[in-house]
């Protein structure tokens, strides 16, 4: 008689690793924040670009990510090197996207659509090196772990370094950006340091990281799409995620218009991330513990609704003043940072399930649509809200002659950044709702593989 076969071990992750890897981060929370929050502006109030034009230069790039992204998970998928599957990829990502990153903000000297064209190049091109890099950059902890609650204690190191990454681009970001050129320039040649010395600490501390399987490449982007639409857990939390995501690009793209024109302090576009910030710092071990308390989907349904609480309240901030118009955003804070820390380990609960329940490890299947979809839907924010301003008169300028908006775009420019946002972040929670998979479905998940192997292994001594 063959006795079972013993349930795998489960792989930690040193704390070396997790802290290479969550310092990787740091680049995607600046590449994500910085272009959210102030290209539209950099292009309307710098550059006198439209803003309806604006609002399509922020957008269009990000539609390539549907193809890139899901390209470069698939290639990845299939690498096989002495750096690994993923870590050849974000060595690229690392050499091409800081230089791009800064020729973007470069600040020619063009202004209107000739301005925008040019921006709209190099931001293609950066769109593309980041997709190098961060694609194969979220497969890598469904590779490294099996273990429901351990990737969320990987995940919690990589939303350390988010606080630290938004905290440089929210606040450090438009101090140096300023309102003219050639603040832009400096911002954009510091950040794009930045985002070298991230990827490339990433790259190099990740070098020992443990891969528990290897990953197995669908033959075309369109059997990647075909996969992705028959996991019906997948496609859920893509739902819902992207509702989140979309709602926060919004309100990115609205601070420094709502910082301007309803709190009348430009600089306080600064203070106001700040306030974002702290709570991706302090609040991980509370989201961590409110998982494992509420499970995830709890948790998340708890972090959206203080998101969206805290938004639609910074629609009343006008006669209630400045103090009143932070307390809500350190609100908004918290929520933001227990939903990013979801996100991205109910990805990897995802990617887990799917190879138990398929026998075929896809990561970057799942991880190449995801970022594509999530990049897409924050920049449509950027362009949803440049239509808005468009629409209600916005004026574009440059910093040498400043013009009075009309109160149609001033109003449009308040609740287009606070109650819009509240109202996405709503369907969010309703779609959340649907979201089933647990830590007891994927233990019934790992016991089923269990004993499929163990009656394999009895059926071929037999």
């Amino acid at each position: 008689m063959v006795s079972p076969a013993p349930s795998p071990a489960v792989v930690t992750v040193s704390r070396g690793v997790r802290v290479g890897y969550g310092v990787g981060s740091v680049c995607t929370a600046t590449f994500s924040t910085v272009p959210g929050l102030l290209l539209l502006f950099y292009m309307t109030n710098v550059l006198a670009v439209p803003a309806w034009i604006a609002g399509v230069v922020v957008f269009l790039p990000k539609l390539w990510d549907m193809f890139i992204n899901p390209w470069v998970g698939q290639r990845s998928d299939r690498t096989v090197s002495r750096f690994g599957a993923r870590r050849p990829w974000m060595l690229l990502g690392a050499v091409t996207l800081p230089v791009t990153f800064a020729l973007t903000f470069a600040g020619p000297p063009l202004t209107g659509v000739s301005a925008a064209l040019y921006v709209a190049l190099f931001y293609f091109l950066t769109a593309t090196a980041y997709a190098f890099y961060e694609v194969p950059y979220k497969a890598m902890p469904a590779e490294m772990t099996d273990d429901y609650h351990e990737r969320s204690s990987l995940l919690q190191w990589k939303m350390v370094f988010v606080g630290l990454g938004i905290l440089l681009s929210g606040a450090v970001a438009p101090a140096i950006a300023g309102t003219d050129v050639s603040g832009h320039r400096t911002m954009g040649l510091l950040i794009g340091a930045v985002l070298l010395l991230s990827m490339l600490a990433a790259f190099f501390g990740t070098a020992r990281a443990p891969v528990i399987g290897r990953a197995e490449a669908e033959p075309s982007i369109a059997a990647q799409f075909a996969a992705a639409r028959s996991n019906k857990t997948f496609m859920v939390l893509l739902g819902f995620s992207c509702a989140q995501m979309f709602s926060a690009g919004v309100m990115l793209a609205g601070a420094p218009y709502f910082a301007t024109y309803t709190l009348g302090d430009p600089g306080a576009t600064t203070t106001l991330f700040l306030g974002i910030v702290g709570p991706l710092l302090i609040t991980m071990p509370l989201w961590v513990w409110l998982s494992k308390r509420y499970d995830k989907r709890g948790a998340m349904i708890l972090s959206s609704s203080l998101f969206m609480v805290g938004a639609a309240g910074m629609a009343v901030s006008g006669p209630l003043g400045s103090a009143y118009a932070h307390a809500c955003v350190l609100l908004v804070g918290i929520g933001y940072a227990g939903f990013q820390l979801l996100q991205f380990s109910m990805l990897s609960d995802v990617i887990v399930h799917d190879a138990l329940v398929t026998g075929k490890r896809r990561a970057g299947v799942f991880t190449g649509l995801w970022t594509a979809a999530e990049t897409v839907v924050f920049a449509f924010g950027a362009l949803v809200l440049g239509w808005l301003l468009a629409a209600t008169g916005f004026v574009e300028s440059d910093p040498s002659t400043p013009v009075a908006q009309p109160e149609s775009a001033t109003t449009a420019a308040l609740y287009g950044s606070t109650l819009l946002p509240a109202i996405l972040m709503g369907v969010g929670i309703l779609l959340t709702t649907r979201y089933t998979l647990t830590a007891a479905k994927i233990k019934e998940a790992q016991d089923a593989a269990t004993e499929t192997s163990a009656g394999t292994v009895e059926g071929k001594e037999g």
